[in-house]
């Protein structure tokens, strides 16, 4: 067993339940025998390194409880990519503050931070127990059937497009389309499970733009048509990563952060929703409504999932527990066992595998025309986001005069 200090950090986008997998870490780090004293990270590795660390050990068992139901990364979060020549600054932090374990919560470049302070330290002889926790709402990590913090963030999609869905409906002599955009750059995880609460063809959403399928503008035009003329509106889910078969955002977004990856409408550029709308209502000359949630569904504890929340947090237990065994370089996945009710249980992933792959939606989610999601996707999600609420329409009946 190797004795030491721990050291947690967050990094990236928030989630509505990554508190949660903190509360976890430091709960299970308390009972661990192998570590003294539970450090935090404020504002990241780049926190780290500029010394900027708390003592996580002093909180109190209410603090930490009261966590599991906070939004946002409470040690606060950053996007620095790590570089080459940060690593001797930070194998120099870890000896001088004798940390033998150290936790990051995030998504791929996370896991590729914490993959290369450990193998860094392993080559330079200092023993040091590296275990990254998932999360991210995008659902894109490798290795795992789901990522803590995906679940609350679809079920607060789900419910913003049944609402919306809603007052389109009933708007449409104003308003005759809709266009909903979700964050994820590669990955339509969110966009389909928007579809969650559909229950007639006539609820929303009609249409989504996947990542994963190249755009067509005719084709979304025509199902644009098709179903405007069919319900008198027409709701559109898209990812905010959809982009030509070229691979051209159809943002047009050329700006991108640090890990080299498009910031899609950023510097008041244009979003996907928005060119989409452009589009329609050049095409059409429909009047309607884009809508962008950004980091809403990021830190939504009051939508978040108590099954989401309750996986983060174990995800946290088994990340000391690994760590206590012995085991480094991996990261903590949920594990969806087979059968009719929803059973999940943690695995591992190594990390150098998870920083350098992603989880797009899977071929066999989506419809064979690429502008929907199937049967098998919805087995998939209804167990993470729960019931979803139904609501109540008019029958409209018309009035009969012989009748009065």
């Amino acid at each position: 067993m190797i004795k030491g200090n721990a050291i947690i950090g967050q990094s990236g986008g928030p989630t509505s339940v990554i508190n949660s997998s903190l509360s976890g870490i430091v709960t299970k780090a308390k009972e661990f025998e192998g570590i003294k004293n539970i450090f935090g990270m404020r504002f990241g590795v780049e926190g780290f390194m500029a010394e900027n660390i708390i003592d996580l050990g002093s909180e109190t068992f209410d603090t930490m409880d009261g966590l599991k139901k906070t939004p946002s990364s409470v040690l606060g979060s950053c996007r620095h990519k790590l570089q080459n020549e940060d690593l001797p600054k930070i194998l120099e932090l870890l000896r001088k503050y004798n940390i033998r374990y150290i936790f990051l919560i995030g998504g791929n470049d996370t896991m590729d931070t914490i993959h290369r302070i450990e193998v860094y330290a392993k080559a330079n002889n200092y023993d040091l127990m590296g275990i990254g926790v998932p999360k991210t709402v995008d659902n894109d990590l490798f290795g795992t059937d789901h990522t803590p913090g995906f679940a609350s963030a679809a079920r607060y999609m789900a419910l913003s497009v049944i609402q919306a869905g809603i007052l389109a409906r009933d708007m449409r002599k104003v308003d005759q389309f809709v266009v909903f955009q979700c964050i994820g750059r590669e990955a339509g995880w969110l966009v389909g499970a928007t579809a969650a609460g559909k229950n007639k063809p006539q609820d929303a959403p009609h249409i989504m733009c996947f990542p994963e399928r190249a755009f067509e503008k005719d084709k979304f035009l025509a199902d644009v048509k098709r179903y405007q003329n069919e319900f008198g509106f027409v709701s559109i889910v898209c990812g905010e990563g959809i982009a030509y078969a070229d691979r051209t955002p159809v943002s047009a977004s050329q700006t991108k952060d640090k890990f080299n990856n498009v910031e899609f409408g950023a510097m008041g550029g244009m979003s996907a929703a928005m060119s989409l709308h452009r589009m329609i209502s050049n095409e059409f000359g429909f009047r309607g409504e884009f809508q962008i949630t950004e980091s809403l569904p990021m830190c939504a504890a009051d939508r978040a999932v108590g099954l989401d929340i309750d996986e983060a947090f174990m995800c946290g237990l088994r990340a000391v527990e690994l760590a206590a065994a012995g085991v480094t370089g991996v990261m903590v996945t949920l594990e969806r066992q087979a059968g009719s009710d929803y059973i999940c249980t943690t695995g591992t992933a190594p990390l150098k595998e998870v920083a350098v792959r992603a989880k797009p939606m899977p071929d066999e989610y989506i419809n064979n025309e690429g502008n929907f999601i199937n049967d098998k996707f919805m087995e998939y999600i209804k167990p993470l986001i729960g019931p979803l609420p139904s609501y109540t329409n008019l029958n409209f009946n018309k009035v009969n005069l012989k009748s009065l």
